[in-house]
């Protein structure tokens, strides 16, 4: 090729069998410049410091970060672990304390079967709560509203009218539903036979769905003390519900228990000022401007990412009439960087949330565990970018990237075969087998089978039930088992190890898997050489024909 001929490709094979990239004399310099650019940003922070003396101000952020995020995900973890302990226990007395001769049941296996019992349990409640003060160890009291107290409301529901005669097969029934409520004042003393006898409460059991018992106390949380934390305000909100929508002749009885939480109108702790709270929202704030000052960095590295991706493609198109393939344009765009912002938003929005529970302004703790928690794994996640830095943990780190695409594809697949076991465990099964009562259980029933968790309870509970289906069950469990034990996952595995070879191989040879790749290996400057030391970055206009011919 002569110095007066067009730019043109020129490739030959090197015994190593990757591309070899050369151009003419006039733009040779121009090349190498741009070949070192593209060394300098594939570059590892360490190297970037021996080639241009820039300290790593992201690294040493992301380890900063981790520390910080870790201690606040671990102070607002046994904050909240006090909380939901709190609210638990006290469900747990709710039930003892409101529903008669309870042994601590299994969850939904606390019912009635007559109607004397269902009159009896409903007002063993009114008794308990108009006698709450007098029974329980609590700090419970009785919620006010405007100075007065808020009464227990006894409601049903029940269908309209109906006429129901299983003798003669005949039945007669209106769908829509009525509701009719009793409120009574924890003042008001009665026992049983006044109670029925005041408040004319009757209920109709064959047009009777549920019958729902509210009630409001509140109290004051004041473990927290020990943990030097101010003490919170609770209400809670009690709904205790008798179930007949089967109309089966069982009445189930369950008590759920809804939460409300807020800063006492009037506290005080002796020796405490407060200081441990100021500290906390001062360290929330910083976790904050960290994460802030992580994004923008993040952001800003991305985006001149996909700049020198703009300028590559257009190098590479002018001197080699060559179109940059998709993978290729892919490796500017960090995926690390992108998996950082994440996390970073996260933790922002997650941090703010805290600051407005520590503030009682917001008690939305489920969702602020969830972008705390959430955050927090990324940033440890996050930590993987670093160790490939180091040759033997990069191969993880690569087989893990490459792989990636094949497994998703036949994770895909799998899902098909794992569906239709799904709904064929449900349909069939479903009516005979608690764990494939419903489609969720259905699911984890199915996945805990892959793992080889609980297979021969699975298989007992089939025993009792009617021949066709006991044999149904076993062609459905045996061939599921062995279809994804012995046959999807074997395959799984064997893509991952596929892959790890390859990449290996490849590391080994030290031969270049990309064109963009290939094209960097030309350049042979060190990191401590000195000749990537430059003021500005060149320009992109410059890259295209028009800007180096005018």
């Amino acid at each position: 090729m002569e110095d007066s001929q067009p730019l043109v490709r020129s490739e030959e094979r090197r015994p190593n069998s990757h591309y070899r990239w050369s151009a003419p004399t006039l733009e040779s310099k121009m090349v190498e410049d741009f070949r070192r650019r593209l060394k300098y940003f594939f570059m590892n922070p360490c190297e970037k410091y021996k080639a241009r003396g820039r300290k790593p101000w992201k690294l040493m952020l992301q380890i900063l970060k981790i520390a910080i995020i870790t201690i606040q995900l671990v102070s607002f973890g046994l904050s909240n672990e006090m909380m939901v302990t709190f609210k638990d226990e006290n469900l747990m007395t709710f039930r003892h304390l409101f529903l008669k001769a309870y042994k601590d049941h299994r969850l939904g296996s606390y019912a009635l079967y007559t109607k004397a019992d269902v009159y009896d349990h409903i007002y063993y409640i009114i008794n308990k709560y108009i006698n709450l003060q007098n029974l329980t160890v609590s700090n419970l009291a009785y919620k006010r509203v405007d100075g007065e107290y808020t009464p227990l409301s006894v409601c049903q529901e029940f269908y309209r009218n109906s006429s129901i005669d299983p003798d003669n097969e005949t039945f007669d029934i209106d769908p829509h539903v009525d509701k009719d409520c009793v409120s009574i004042y924890p003042m008001q003393l009665f026992d049983n036979s006044s109670l029925a006898t005041h408040f004319n409460f009757s209920l109709d059991f064959k047009r009777l769905l549920s019958v729902s018992i509210y009630l409001m106390l509140k109290t004051i949380n004041l473990q927290t003390v020990r943990h030097h934390e101010l003490p919170d305000c609770y209400d809670f909100h009690i709904m205790i519900i008798f179930d007949n929508r089967a109309h089966s002749g069982q009445i189930k009885v369950d008590v759920e228990n809804d939460v409300r939480i807020y800063e006492c109108r009037d506290w005080n702790v002796e020796g405490s000022s407060g200081k441990n709270d100021y500290l906390l929202l001062w360290f929330d704030s910083m976790v904050i401007l960290a994460c802030f000052i992580s994004l923008i960095l993040c952001t800003r590295s991305v985006i001149n990412g996909i700049q020198l991706q703009f300028e590559f493609n257009i190098f590479f198109h002018a001197y080699y009439n060559k179109i940059v393939t998709w993978s290729d344009r892919m490796e500017f765009v960090n995926g690390w960087y992108i998996l950082i912002i994440v996390s970073d938003t996260l933790s922002i929005a997650g941090s703010a949330l805290k600051i407005g529970i520590q503030t009682k302004f917001l008690t939305n703790y489920d969702v602020c565990s969830i972008l705390l928690g959430t955050a927090t794994m990324l940033v440890w996640v996050g930590v993987i970018r670093y160790l490939g830095f180091f040759k033997k943990y990069n191969i993880l780190i690569l087989t893990l990237r490459a792989a990636f695409p094949n497994v998703i594809r036949f994770c895909c697949c799998a899902a098909m075969i794992y569906l239709g076991y799904c709904f064929c465990g449900w349909i069939v099964l479903g009516p005979y087998h608690d764990k494939f009562r419903t489609l969720d259980r259905v699911t984890e029933c199915l996945f805990s089978l892959i793992n080889g968790d609980d297979m021969y309870a699975t298989f007992l509970k089939m025993r009792d039930k009617s021949y066709m289906v006991w044999l149904f069950s076993r062609l459905y469990l045996y061939s599921f088992i062995s279809l994804f034990i012995y046959m999807v996952l074997s395959l799984f595995i064997a893509l991952i190890t596929d892959t790890y070879e390859t990449i290996k191989h490849h590391q080994q040879d030290k031969a270049p898997v990309s064109q963009l790749q290939a094209f960097i290996a030309e350049c042979r400057d060190q990191p401590e050489s000195g000749r990537y030391q430059t003021d500005e970055e060149p320009a992109s206009c410059c890259l295209s024909p028009c800007c180096r011919f005018g």
